[in-house]
């Protein structure tokens, strides 16, 4: 992959905030896992459904990715409840 394209991001290394853009390069990275935790709490953790979420094609972000998945937990919750 071409560093100097725009589209490159170092999934793995590169610091991660709120506004951090998912690009078609997106990758599950122990890097993307601890931004998460620390967005989601100890108990996030990546299922078939979000990560097919996140690979969707439609522009986000890292923060639309900690929201959904807190949105997604709480669904669960009160699913159960």
């Amino acid at each position: 992959m071409d560093r100097s394209t725009p589209t490159w991001f170092d999934w793995h290394a590169a610091p991660l905030t709120r506004a951090t853009p998912i690009t078609k390069h997106y990758r599950n990275t122990q890097n993307v896992r601890r931004f998460l935790r620390a967005q989601c709490g100890p108990d996030f953790k990546f299922d078939r459904r979000f990560i097919a979420w996140i690979k969707d094609g439609r522009a986000k972000t890292m923060g639309d990715v900690a929201d959904e998945w807190l949105r997604r937990k709480r669904a669960a919750a009160t699913a159960r409840a």
